[in-house]
């Protein structure tokens, strides 16, 4: 298959690029890397693939248009690119609008009544669901916080380009992905660099916020799967294994073998209190379910993390 892969210097994005071309896929990349941490981090997600023979790699802003020679040919397109992260969504709106709506309707232009394409899958959030994000795909979808809205929008685009025009899109909807290469603001890797280094970890709310937990390798398993779904669906996908933020604490604690170093801030605007994705109905049409146990994840996450130190 001729895959497209938005977001490709990403955390998601560079392991799905990576799977499809051992699978034996043809890839071509896209990113715009945007300013939300820093180039360089991206640029080291690229390097384990960038001159494979198989790949090819374009620097463009979605939103400003999409240029023929990108999609031309394309059979699986995914689109994971977006502007991520609650807290700075309040403050800089039309950025979030720029990058998770105008660029998916100019990517869903450039796509619509392609010859070739099969799928079309839509990267989204739980946080379409807002504060409580635990349940199946029927779970009112309310955000909380301006990222969510924009993500569902790109949803609802994904939707009309189905329904009005025939483009195959699937949406997926991810749960607290982690493991190697993860974003340097997400949680899991300012958890784990603060044990580490003997810094303190700044934990707003009480800790007992739920979350359920994805590891990146299942992630990008199920994503490569939903190539087989029907189009139109929407799924939610997500770990197996619920557990509160100061129970990732005592797991990375023994994991690492140091304390946490805890300082306590008030909850943030739009923060979700519990996350937790049912995938039946993954299971029921794709066959997927989660296979990573947390603390094997973890460990890895730790893994990798300790190499950084040490570059």
């Amino acid at each position: 298959m001729l895959c497209v892969v938005t977001g490709a210097a990403g955390f998601i994005g560079s392991h799905l690029c990576e799977r499809l071309l051992a699978d034996g896929h043809t890839v071509v990349g896209v990113d715009c890397f945007t300013d939300y941490y820093p180039r360089p981090v991206k640029v080291r997600n690229l390097s384990a693939f960038r001159t494979h023979s198989r790949f090819t790699f374009h620097e463009t802003d979605l939103s400003a248009g999409v240029a023929p020679d990108v999609v031309r040919g394309a059979e699986w397109v995914f689109h994971l690119a977006a502007m991520a992260g609650l807290t700075r969504s309040w403050t800089d709106f039309d950025l979030y609008a720029r990058h998770n709506l105008t660029a998916t309707h100019r990517l869903l232009e450039a796509l619509k009544g392609s010859p070739t394409l099969k799928r079309m899958i839509y990267a989204s959030t739980s946080s379409v669901y807002g504060r409580y994000a635990s349940g199946d795909e029927a779970l009112p979808t309310r955000p909380s916080s301006p990222y969510g809205i924009t993500k569902l929008a790109g949803e609802q685009l994904c939707r009309v380009y189905h329904e009005e025009h025939g483009l195959p899109a699937v949406v997926l909807r991810y749960f607290s992905v982690y493991g190697p290469r993860q974003r340097p603001e997400m949680g899991y890797h300012l958890f784990i660099d603060a044990i580490l280094h003997g810094k303190t970890i700044k934990l707003t709310g009480d800790g007992l916020q739920v979350r359920g937990n994805t590891y990146i390798a299942d992630c990008v398993e199920a994503t490569v799967r939903a190539t087989g779904a029907m189009p139109g669906e929407v799924f939610n996908l997500g770990g197996g294994e619920l557990v509160t933020v100061l129970e990732v604490f005592r797991r990375l604690e023994r994991i690492i073998g140091k304390p946490a170093i805890i300082e306590r801030h008030p909850n943030r605007p739009g923060d979700q209190l519990a996350t937790g994705a049912d995938v039946t109905k993954l299971y029921r049409h794709l066959g997927w379910k989660p296979t990573t146990p947390l603390d094997e994840g973890l460990a890895r996450q730790v893994e990798w993390q300790k190499t950084l130190t040490r570059q």
